[in-house]
């Protein structure tokens, strides 16, 4: 509890607080009382903080007892939006910290916190990851209220509805559940805002720290889903999803999610159904060569060189005769350089990571095949098999998981490995749910109505008539305990 002296509450915030140097106190006078002003460097408008608080304090020319200037500054002056009381030193340090300054009034044993949050952000720009040709060009922030801000303008009704709450013993991060009322399952909000308060992580820096909890432990697969863009998050809030915003990252989470809102972007909605359609079928298309052509290859090459033709087959074994390495040998080398080059191209800075490319383009591509340690069909087959992941970027670290999983079930067991191989995909992703949605929904179960959004897309006059709710699908169920 706060004490009524003044100095002696001072006192004990600097104590808890170890002597920070960040914590700013600033004492002074108003109605000839003694009050201080606490804030946290680098954490509020400076100008704010002068504007809001010093100038009506110190504007209060009359003699005033303490509790008088308290029931002023909670109910008579117009100091900010964003104003409560605090009585505990633990509710003054965790508002201070987080962008708060503090007001304690001598002779009186409680303080008032007044929102000057002012911290340096990064300006909204465009998505690094999900970008779209038309649309909007806005993403999320690190900063939470800038984020809830964005989706507010999107949806102007109060069905939309924010609630934040702190998680994290150590960081005290501020998150933020967003849903539409009416539209969502109660039980699924209650569950899924359970599940944060009771997380049991101390330091949360990043969205992916959260993610883990929201889902099963599904090896490859999340049932979470991330986004950058406040019109996806939005448009998943108008199906009867609950998204959950995270203060320091700029990615949005959503459930429940389905495996088939990978190969669907915001581009689609704004195209012809026929060109949607296409462009879907493509995707899909380019997951299934990502993850299976270097191990198809590898298949026929060892075990089934009847199937492929003739002319072609005699080239292949020229190309392969030069080699010192089995076409398995050479397929795995290959796709772990791939990776090592994807991997240094992601973690070098901008301005030389494009020497990634040219040594890959020079050395890989052209004097590995010219010295003979590979064939160029094998790297023609990992070039076609890599450049398809990329179609499909929320599933690309599956698809390089999958692809090598293919490769070693080609190369070793062949179309036989990889048959049995696609079946224990197939049946791991049909068993997996989210939150008592399949995950494989409308697919399997099938569902017509939800059909018209997945592969196909249905025109904007059909889709009107009824509006979409994620719980319409085949075999949901919503069930409180999953996760």
């Amino acid at each position: 509890m706060l004490e009524k002296e003044l100095e002696k509450n001072v006192v004990n915030i600097r104590a808890v607080m170890r002597g920070s140097s960040d914590l700013t106190v600033k004492y002074a006078k108003a109605g000839g009382v003694d009050i201080c002003v606490l804030s946290c460097d680098g954490q509020i408008d400076v100008t704010r903080l002068a504007e809001l608080v010093y100038r009506p304090l110190s504007e209060i020319r009359e003699e005033l007892s303490a509790e008088r200037l308290a029931a002023m500054i909670s109910g008579e002056l117009l100091i900010a939006c964003d104003e409560k009381p605090v009585t505990e030193v633990g509710e003054v340090i965790d508002a201070v910290l987080g962008g708060f300054c503090a007001i304690l009034i001598d002779g009186c044993g409680k303080g008032y916190a007044v929102g000057l949050q002012g911290f340096e952000t990064r300006s909204v720009t465009q998505p690094e990851n999900h970008r779209n040709i038309r649309g909007s060009r806005e993403g999320f922030v690190e900063a939470l209220h800038i984020n809830m801000s964005l989706i507010r303008r999107r949806v102007k009704s109060p069905a939309l509805s924010f609630r934040t709450m702190q998680i994290g013993g150590v960081s005290k991060t501020e998150i933020c559940v967003c849903a539409m009322e009416g539209r969502t399952d109660k039980k699924l909000l209650r569950t899924v805002t359970d599940k944060l308060r009771h997380l049991p992580l101390e330091l949360i820096l990043e969205s992916g720290f959260v993610q883990p909890f929201l889902e099963k432990r599904h090896p490859l697969f999340s049932e979470v889903g991330a986004t950058e863009r406040p019109d996806t998050l939005v448009s998943k809030l108008y199906e009867g999803r609950i998204g959950v915003i995270i203060d320091g990252s700029p990615f949005a989470l959503y459930v429940p999610k389905l495996f088939s809102e990978n190969f669907i972007m915001l581009d689609d909605y704004v195209e012809k159904p026929v060109f949607a359609f296409f462009i879907r079928l493509i995707r899909y298309l380019a997951f299934l060569i990502a993850i299976l052509l270097p191990g198809f290859y590898a298949a026929l090459a060892n075990f089934h060189p009847e199937l492929i033709p003739d002319a072609l087959l005699r080239n292949l074994a020229a190309a392969e005769a030069l080699t010192p390495y089995s076409v398995l040998t050479e397929c795995v080398i290959l796709d772990l350089f791939y990776e090592i080059m994807r991997e240094a191209g992601l973690r070098l800075p901008s301005n030389v990571g494009h020497a990634v490319s040219i040594v890959g383009g020079i050395v890989i591509g052209d004097i590995v095949v010219s010295a003979g340690l590979v064939g160029a069909p094998m790297l023609l087959t990992i070039a076609i098999a890599s450049i398809s992941g990329y179609i499909v970027s929320d599933l690309h670290n599956q698809i390089s998981l999958l692809r090598f999983i293919f490769i070693m079930l080609g190369g070793l067991f062949g179309l036989f490995g990889l048959t049995v191989g696609m079946f224990m995909l197939l049946i791991s992703v049909c068993s997996l749910d989210s939150y008592g949605v399949p995950f494989t929904s409308p697919l399997s179960p099938f569902s017509l109505k939800g059909m018209r959004d997945t592969v196909l897309r249905a025109g904007w006059h059909a889709m009107s008539r009824s509006e979409p709710e994620i719980y319409e699908m085949n075999g949901s169920e919503v069930r409180g305990d999953e996760g």
